[in-house]
């Protein structure tokens, strides 16, 4: 089976960030500026520590194999997954966080200087804004240290909700969790059947009816809260007088955080 369905509701609470506005920044507004992040990750710097990374992952797999082939049992194997997690991670918090920690000093000078006041991923963008993403690369490759901003950035009509925190609201992550579990079963079950289907005709209804069942547990479960939540970002951005909100995850600096107010609307 090669089509499944979304996992609950982070995949559908994608749609709350721009509830307040088009689907992309679209005015020309000079205070907000926009990054091309993958501009920055292809920096020599950055390229160099994601290869350091991958060797060392690929020297720790082959350690990972020998030690979970000597494990005496599932809690040895746990332990040992556990270690390994660890060792990665704090591998990868010595090599990137300078970096980051770097770049993100370098994002806030840059805006600083522009006086803007917030800066989002190139992604989201069709028209407007400040592509800021040279100079910050320009700061990034050069000698020495970058020298933190002066300001703290401006009040930003731009919003943005954690759409993560939202989901572990416990009605939230109840809904998932049960949307999840019944999507599981329907797709062993799914599994089961085409295993036992003799013709195309009856592997392709299978999977209509299989799609079918989630969809419809989908807007039973997930639907409402998603609704829920569009109308209290909608609500509390209008309090604010916000002219859109962002997710999270397309923030780069600045901007208004709502979270708190959302999930309170929502309890």
């Amino acid at each position: 089976m090669k089509v499944w369905p979304p996992r609950g509701l982070a995949a559908l609470l994608v749609v709350v960030a721009f509830v307040c506005a088009p689907l992309a920044l679209a005015a020309d507004l000079s205070d907000i500026g926009f990054l091309d992040q993958a501009a920055i990750g292809s920096l020599p710097r950055f390229v160099a520590a994601n290869r350091e990374l991958a060797n060392y992952k690929a020297t720790l797999d082959r350690q990972f194999q020998a030690r979970m082939r000597g494990a005496r049992s599932q809690g040895d194997q746990q332990k040992i997954i556990v270690e390994f997690q660890q060792k990665m991670a704090q591998r990868q918090r010595a090599v990137l966080s300078p970096l980051f920690v770097r770049a993100q000093t370098a994002i806030a000078s840059v805006s600083s200087s522009r006086n803007l006041s917030v800066v989002v991923d190139r992604r989201i963008v069709i028209y407007g804004g400040q592509d800021i993403t040279k100079s910050v690369t320009d700061l990034l490759e050069s000698p020495g240290g970058v020298a933190p901003p002066v300001s703290t950035p401006p009040p930003s009509e731009i919003g943005f909700v954690d759409q993560s925190q939202i989901d572990s609201l416990p009605n939230f992550k109840s809904a998932s969790d049960q949307f999840n579990k019944f999507a599981d079963d329907q797709k062993v079950l799914a599994q089961q059947k085409l295993a036992k289907a003799k013709t195309p005709a009856d592997r392709q209804q299978i999977l209509k009816d299989y799609q079918a069942a989630v969809s419809g547990k989908q807007d039973e479960l997930l639907k409402p809260l998603v609704d829920k939540t569009k109308t209290a970002i909608a609500d509390v951005a209008g309090k604010k007088n916000l002219i859109l909100v962002i997710d999270r995850s397309d923030l780069i600096y600045g901007g208004t955080d709502i979270t708190a107010d959302v999930q309170n609307a929502l309890k």
